[in-house]
């Protein structure tokens, strides 16, 4: 199985702070930039921020972890992955969610009320066809298409990962994904979850390659901020911080080398702290970029 690190720039980096990060890391070999969607904070949003990080490098992937899709018209997604995967061919790795982390931010993506799950359903059922045929004819609850043609599709076709950590979120990437990004999960937690989306998938007569389950960390090594100790709790309860969010390198590779033997091979390392990437860089190219094969 291909094991890959790929990083995400720290909580809170803004414009001024991304910028010319993706030049660095894809100088540094680093196999992916990730973008996670907080709109209520300095963080790019993760659309544009791809894009920039796409037109500003020629191997680097990147990708988003996570974007949320319901609130926003499948056909107008589609044809943004579509126009980026044709300018950056294999370099666009979109990953979808239910619903914005931050209670604050779900007005900014309305959908029916009571209706969120059906609708992110809905939307992945039409999003996928509009990525894989020429022309999408489409009649749903919310979403109506006739003879819809957005263009070329990419000669490799766009993979659509989810992240979710519910039952029904590990059954929908079963039915509906072709991969899973977590967040937050012990080892066995992450067996369980990797375990959960296959027999699903199973169920719905589909596959997802054995390589396609992630996990995003943050590594807190200057010390776990109490603000992230308290969000591994309440993501957590009762699980211990140190098999969520390491307080050293060291333990971020012995905790990821866990992660590899449940079947987890993609893994999104984000810095608990702010600062000169530099730093961080070093530890992450020392330390755990030699797990890649």
């Amino acid at each position: 199985m291909k094991i890959r690190l790929g990083v995400a720039p720290a909580a809170g980096t803004g414009p001024e702070g991304f910028a010319g990060l993706a030049e660095v890391l894809e100088k540094a070999g680093v196999d992916s930039l990730w973008l996670s969607e907080l709109i209520y904070s300095p963080e790019v949003d993760p659309l544009i921020g791809m894009t920039h990080a796409l037109a500003r490098t020629s191997r680097l992937k990147v990708g988003t972890g996570v974007a949320i899709l319901p609130g926003r018209h499948p056909v107008l997604v589609a044809k943004q992955l579509l126009t980026l995967a044709g300018l950056a061919p294999k370099r666009v790795l979109p990953v979808f969610g239910l619903r914005p982390a931050r209670p604050s931010e779900h007005d900014l993506f309305p959908v029916p009320a009571g209706r969120r799950a059906a609708v992110f359903d809905e939307s992945l059922t039409l999003l996928r066809a509009l990525l894989e045929q020429d022309e999408v004819t489409f009649s749903g609850e919310f979403f109506q298409v006739d003879g819809v043609r957005l263009g070329p599709r990419p000669a490799k076709r766009l993979d659509v990962w989810l992240g979710g950590t519910a039952p029904a979120a590990l059954r929908r990437a079963g039915r509906l994904a072709d991969g899973w990004l977590g967040s937050f999960h012990t080892p066995e937690q992450a067996l369980a979850a990797r375990l959960a989306i296959q027999e699903a998938a199973a169920e719905a007569g589909r596959e997802i390659e054995e390589d396609h389950f992630g996990l995003s960390m943050v590594v807190a090594a200057k010390g776990r901020p109490d603000e992230l100790t308290e969000v591994a709790a309440r993501r957590r309860p009762g699980t211990d911080p140190a098999e969520l969010v390491p307080t050293s390198f060291a333990d971020a590779r012995r905790l990821i080398e866990r992660h590899i033997e449940a079947g987890i091979t993609k893994f999104v390392i984000r810095p608990g702290y702010s600062g000169d990437y530099r730093y961080f860089l070093d530890d992450f190219l020392t330390e755990l970029a030699p797990l890649q094969n």
